[in-house]
């Protein structure tokens, strides 16, 4: 199977933060996938800056794109706070999951 962006994030929708049981898709951590040969680059952030859960979220990140096949030293995350998250990243479904 070919391995492309849409792919991924979806995958990454099965990816629960921690504390507000909400998918990091839906809460717009996630920012972009790159696929670059048989690598796989995810740059996300976090809902504030240093977070304790990031380990967490990059374990289960991680797990879950390993499912498609990719060997765990092709996936690499970066974590980037430029720019900053705010409930605006939110998808409309993130949004009434927390009732805004």
């Amino acid at each position: 199977m070919k391995i492309t962006k849409k792919i991924i994030v979806t995958k990454l929708f099965e990816v629960m933060d921690p504390e507000l049981n909400i998918s990091i898709v839906d809460l717009g951590l996630v920012y972009d996938t790159k696929i670059i040969k048989s690598k796989v680059k995810v740059i996300m952030t976090l809902t504030t800056i240093g977070c304790p859960l990031f380990s967490l979220i990059e374990t289960q990140v991680k797990d879950k794109i390993k499912e498609l096949g990719v060997k765990e030293e092709d996936i690499s995350l970066e974590l980037t706070f430029d720019p900053p998250w705010s409930m605006e990243k939110m998808s409309k479904k993130g949004r009434a999951m927390l009732g805004i």
